[in-house]
């Protein structure tokens, strides 16, 4: 009854700690965080929950053993909870393991494991029964995948070393990884990536020489003052780090018995990353940003949802049922989207001096493309798994709101040079995007909690 009453109360403060901080219009944009709320819990936290569980966004394929290009690797995570399990080839479904050689055509997506000589054979009798017009297309899908504005460091799909991951048996949680490592990895991010010299500290950095009594405000007078590009970019890494941070008090592992392990929300971890008293008022910035990069991935998703909407392009698994069902569900959470009435305007954004735009566009992406480098730095197996994915869905974000023009004039009935999105994209791109919602879920969780023990 109460977590009934609390989800027509969606703004109950944070049990008293967040008081009226946590409320009211973001900046840099005009929507406000009681609206995200309940758009969110209402209307797209359960259809994005149904969707992820559908067999063409649970299999991830991916590369967990790439070595950090940065620093000597310090070693992987000994916890057994660190551990990824990779799914085993056999349990996936046909049409995702036939790969990305022709993501508009049942047909071409409908071949078994078989040799590279039969698979040559068969796609050269699949592109018979094409147009020219989308054989073209296809001969022109490597060069253009080499082109395109990459803000991610894409994994080598062909890599002896990728193996498909079935995200459902590997949920993000609390593994026990953290200290030196861990905030190796944040600070490298933080202090090398975003824009930020040296001799400004962010606040409650624990690798930096201790401030005294500085609560951060130099920091944020200094990114006050950047370009809204660059201040967009920190606000987007905070936000992510904030969603991962409360994913981690949200199943955190609160009882290892000898049957089972207990995951559950851990209240006193939460408090320790975002109470106002705790974080010297530092929490409520970090979740105000999780709602801002909320905004940011779901413009992308109203974006691009005419790339989707076209009947050609299906979600292709094998399972012509699911299948439909899951293009379906897509859809409807598209349609959502659509009718949200307070999108973050991206066209102020790389919108001055031509020459100007273009170069701080190019850095903009190289930040964040070396930001996703960083991710294979990460020492816990599980960690690297999903920081790789959220930051992949972030980056394949960002290349859809700086390809509007490509996406407006995408070809109704055949595959498009200017814009194309890999089946890990996709994956990652709504993953990512159901892991925020997930978030602003679990937050108003966290409030009712806190309030009960109020």
């Amino acid at each position: 009854m109460l977590r009934a009453l609390g989800l027509l109360l969606p703004f109950l403060t944070l049990g008293g700690l967040l008081h009226s901080e946590l409320t009211g219009v973001l900046d840099d944009c005009f929507c406000d965080v009681e609206s995200i709320d309940v758009f969110n819990n209402f209307k797209i936290y359960p259809r994005i929950k149904k969707l992820t569980e559908r067999d063409y966004f649970r299999y991830y394929r991916v590369n967990l053993k790439r070595p950090c290009p940065f620093w000597p690797d310090d070693g992987h995570c000994s916890i057994k909870d660190c551990h990824v399990e990779p799914c085993p080839e056999s349990k996936i479904p046909v049409g995702i393991k036939s790969g990305n050689y022709n993501k508009y055509s049942q047909a071409a997506n409908t071949m078994s494991d078989m040799s590279e000589c039969e698979q040559a054979k068969e796609l050269g009798a699949i592109n018979s029964t094409l147009s020219n017009q989308s054989k073209e297309a296809f001969a022109d899908w490597a060069r253009h995948d080499d082109a395109q504005d990459h803000f991610c460091e894409l994994d080598d799909e062909t890599s002896p070393d990728a193996e498909y991951v079935d995200l459902l048996l590997n949920p993000e949680r609390f593994t026990g990884y953290k200290g030196p490592s861990a905030w190796r990895v944040w600070n490298s991010i933080y202090e090398e990536n975003c824009f930020k010299p040296r001799s400004v500290y962010r606040p409650l950095n624990p690798l930096a020489p201790s401030r005294g009594d500085d609560d951060g405000e130099g920091f944020y007078k200094w990114l006050e003052g950047l370009c809204l590009e660059k201040r967009v970019f920190y606000r987007l890494i905070s936000g992510l780090h904030s969603s991962i941070n409360i994913h981690l008090c949200a199943e955190y592992l609160l009882d290892e018995g000898w049957s089972r392990s207990v995951w559950g929300p851990n209240i006193q971890e939460f408090r320790q990353r975002f109470d106002p008293a705790e974080t010297k008022g530092e929490g409520t910035r970090r979740l105000k940003n999780l709602y801002f990069l909320y905004l940011i991935e779901l413009r992308a998703l109203y974006k691009v949802a005419p790339y989707f909407e076209r009947a050609f392009v299906n979600l292709y698994t094998g399972n012509t049922q699911e299948d439909g069902a899951t293009k379906d569900l897509l859809l409807q959470i598209f349609n959502e989207i659509k009718a949200f009435p307070m999108h973050f305007d991206e066209k102020s954004m790389f919108a001055g001096h031509k020459m100007e735009a273009k170069t701080l566009k190019e850095e903009f992406r190289l930040h964040f493309k070396n930001i996703s480098r960083i991710m294979d730095c990460v020492g816990c197996s599980k960690c690297r798994l999903w920081g790789k994915l959220q930051t992949q869905g972030l980056g394949t974000a960002l290349k859809i709101l700086f390809s509007e023009k490509e996406i407006k004039n995408l070809p109704e009935h055949s595959p498009s040079k200017g814009f194309q999105l890999t089946r890990q994209e996709i994956v990652a791109l709504m993953n990512g995007f159901g892991r925020l919602s997930t978030s602003i879920h679990q937050l108003h969780n966290f409030r009712l909690l806190l309030k009960e023990n109020r």
